[in-house]
């Protein structure tokens, strides 16, 4: 039998680092498999804790709780006053603003800054009318990540992001369900309806812009 010191045994810091990035991601893509927004919450923690970056989560902690992104059911809190359900995928939105700034968020695809300032100039004439997630993927094309699993019949989030941290990622919040204004049951849609595209800082509820039936659906929860 090979006996190994603590020291043997142990993985390098590069590793750890590595290993909690790509766990975040996952947790990011899945909430609903990894645990919800705790699981979310304690991997962010952990990386912070590995990058000696403790004050730095707790600014972004206080920034979220100030702009109202961050309440006391988290942000999983702050989303439920704004979209039907629980809304997990656009949690998971959220905290993948802070992973960016952190440099740990993994994307597919980066727009270019044509593409990005076309999408800001057009979204909101865009938004004027209810659109379907095929309508998001024929107008602006695959996003950056996806929030929320493949099943059409789930609601996710697309986010579109560019290599330049400054400019602040554009999440189109796409759902379905039970419809309270229709009474129809789950899934009330063939494929998510977009309620909202979300974009900047400020207030959390102001960097919304609401659709149609976005705006109606925020009507019924009070």
């Amino acid at each position: 039998m090979i006996f190994m010191s603590v020291e043997q045994r142990l993985r390098t810091s590069t590793e750890i680092h590595g290993y909690l990035v790509e766990q975040l991601n996952q947790a990011l893509r899945r909430p609903g498999m990894y645990g919800g927004e705790t699981a979310v919450r304690l991997v962010i923690e952990h990386l912070s804790y590995a990058e000696r970056a403790e004050d730095v989560l707790a600014a972004n902690h206080e920034a979220m709780e100030s702009r109202g992104s961050f309440t006391g059911s988290g942000v999983s809190g702050a989303f439920a006053r704004l979209i039907p359900g629980s809304y997990e995928c656009g949690m998971a939105s959220v905290y993948a603003e802070f992973a960016r700034e952190r440099g740990w968020l993994q994307t597919q695809r980066l727009l270019g800054h044509d593409e990005y300032v076309a999408m800001v100039g057009e979204v909101m004439t865009w938004l004027e009318q209810d659109r379907m997630l095929s309508d998001v993927l024929g107008a602006f094309g695959e996003p950056s990540i996806t929030f929320g699993g493949s099943n059409p019949f789930y609601g996710k989030t697309f986010g579109y992001a560019t290599g330049t941290s400054c400019d602040p990622m554009i999440f189109f919040h796409l759902w379905n369900g039970a419809d309270p204004e229709t009474g129809a049951p789950w899934p009330a849609y063939d494929e998510p309806i977009l309620l909202a595209v979300r974009r900047g800082p400020g207030r959390f509820d102001r960097s919304f812009t609401f659709t149609p039936k976005g705006g109606r659906l925020r009507l019924t929860l009070g």
